[in-house]
Formats: structure tokens, C-alpha cells, sequence
């Protein structure tokens, strides 16, 4: 609904204005007091999941080609039967250095090595991503949430772009397309949470 728009799209710049206020961003707290980010692992540190919801998510990043505006990217999941079940990835969340968001993007299975789920299901799942609580930091965890809940409909379309993607494609060596490293972007879209805002009359135009 509309109106659940403009409720989410304000929590997410309420979470980055305080951010901002006390000298940090999303990407900032989310590495913690990491003194170097590795690239490829997991930040912080055994990922953060909320046994209540089964929201769970982790940031890391990859080598960036020289230029590349993107650090890198939010992962997130829902686990319906706890930290130990399987987990099904619903959406990457882009973010560039000073945390700002870039893009949406769904993966290849391979890529997290998540437990598989035809698109219906996927996109069902998606209000069960809320992360409530308190570390490594509120104000990351609802600002993620927020950004879901306020791109659920884009979300939704890439799932099942995804789904389409994967059913079409064909590896050069055979086997299953799921597995193909050739493959680890299944669909994305760029998205400016501000442009999003003021669409919305959250902010007044430019």
C-alpha cells in the first residue's frame, strides 16, 4: 500500500540521518570495529539472525575493478526453522563506501548455498524479514528491514526474474544451471532511496 511506502521509506532515512548525526552510516556499523574489511567475509562476525522473525543477514564484499561505485552488499535470508534450518536467500542489497543504497540483485544458488525455493514461496517470505534487535546495531537492523519492505514489489519482480533466468539458462559444460559458476547474478535493478523518497512526498522535490 502506498501508505506503507511512505512509512518505511521514512524509517530508512530516519535510521540514516541518526547515523549520520553520530558520525557513521549502515556500512560503518555493520563492519563494526573491524581494523581491515576482507573481502568475501562475513561482517560482523557469525552473521545476524532473529530467532523470533527468521530474518537473517550478513555483509561482505568482493575485489572491486578500479572505478566500481559499489563497496559491496547486504545478504539477506529468512530461516523458518531456526538458526540450524535451511536458509533461503531473498534479495543483495548494494551499497556504496559511504553506505548509501545502489542496487537489488538476487543470486545464483551457488553463490550462498541456500536451500531453494520456487519464486511463490520466495516472494511469501519476504514480510518475514524483520530484524528486531538490538545488535550489532538497531538502527542497521531496521534500516534493512525497512529498505525491504519498501522495495517488496521490485524484490518480488526480481525473484521471479530470477526464476525465469535460471530456467533458461544453459551451462557450456552441462549440468545443473544453479550450479554454474558462470552465473551469480540472477536479476537486479538500481535503486536511489532518495529519488524513492521524494517520488513518495517523503522529501520535498529537488
Amino acid at each position: 500500500m502506498p501508505g506503507d511506502r511512505v512509512r518505511y521509506a521514512q524509517e530508512a532515512l530516519f535510521c540514516e540521518r541518526v547515523l549520520a548525526k553520530s558520525g557513521t552510516n549502515v556500512l560503518l556499523e555493520a563492519l563494526g570495529n573491524a581494523p581491515s574489511v576482507e573481502t568475501f567475509t562475513h561482517y560482523p562476525a557469525g552473521d545476524v539472525f532473529d530467532p523470533e522473525s527468521g530474518a537473517h543477514w550478513y555483509y561482505h564484499s568482493h575485489p572491486r575493478p578500479s572505478g566500481e561505485a559499489e563497496h559491496g552488499h547486504f545478504h539477506c535470508f529468512v530461516r523458518l526453522e531456526g538458526a540450524e534450518g535451511p536458509v533461503h536467500h531473498l534479495v543483495a542489497l548494494g551499497v556504496d563506501p559511504f553506505g548509501r543504497l545502489l542496487r537489488l540483485f538476487t543470486v545464483n544458488q551457488w553463490v550462498t548455498g541456500d536451500a531453494w525455493i520456487e519464486a511463490g514461496r520466495a516472494v511469501a517470505l519476504l514480510p518475514r524479514f524483520d530484524v528486531q534487535l538490538a545488535r550489532p546495531d538497531y538502527l542497521v537492523n531496521r534500516w534493512l528491514t525497512a529498505v525491504v519492505a519498501l522495495y517488496e514489489g521490485e524484490i518480488a519482480g526480481l525473484i521471479q526474474a530470477r526464476e525465469g533466468v535460471i530456467a533458461r539458462h544453459r551451462p557450456e559444460a552441462g549440468g545443473d544451471p544453479r550450479e554454474d559458476r558462470a552465473l551469480d547474478v540472477t536479476s537486479e535493478a538500481g535503486v536511489d532511496l532518495v529519488a524513492t523518497a521524494r517520488a513518495l512526498g517523503v522529501l520535498p522535490p529537488e
